[in-house]
């Protein structure tokens, strides 16, 4: 079976966030480690090169393909902020119940599993606390174990 090519490093969430530039970057990326730590109650964990993710999770897909990921997380990436919501990834209810709170959210761009913010200026950060809240418990809900 083939490799994640994302997998958990051995690299501190807080030394990653270090080096993260610009510095507006960077301080933006410790306001929202803070948001998902105090959400999750969990201590980020480097996923790859460039994602903090917050708790995991495994499943096996109906093609048999095993996955283990984070359940919830983000990449402070140049551009734009990488936010990924696995629970409206994996359960259509749960991404169907996310509509009205990204309506509230602010300007965004999103996909399947990501939410894409060029800055927080430009959001919400209360609605981005109900966002992660709603998705962090649909994940628990649908892998109660870790």
């Amino acid at each position: 079976m083939e490799e994640a090519k994302t997998t958990i490093t051995g690299v501190a969430g807080d030394a990653f966030l270090e080096g993260v530039e610009p510095l507006a970057k960077r301080e933006e990326a410790r306001v929202l480690d803070a948001l998902f730590r105090r959400v999750t109650g969990e201590s980020p964990r480097m996923w790859g090169a460039s994602i903090i993710g917050y708790g995991e999770y495994r499943t096996t897909y109906d093609s048999g393909r095993a996955v283990h990921w984070m359940r919830t997380g983000f990449s402070p990436r140049k551009a734009r902020h990488s936010l990924y919501f696995m629970g409206g990834y994996c359960d259509a209810a749960a991404a169907a119940d996310r509509v009205e709170a990204l309506a509230r959210l602010g300007k965004h761009s999103s996909g399947k599993s990501c939410l894409y913010v060029n800055k927080l200026a430009d959001i919400d950060l209360a609605v981005l606390e109900e966002i992660i809240a709603a998705d962090w418990a649909a994940m628990h809900r649908l892998f109660p174990e870790g």
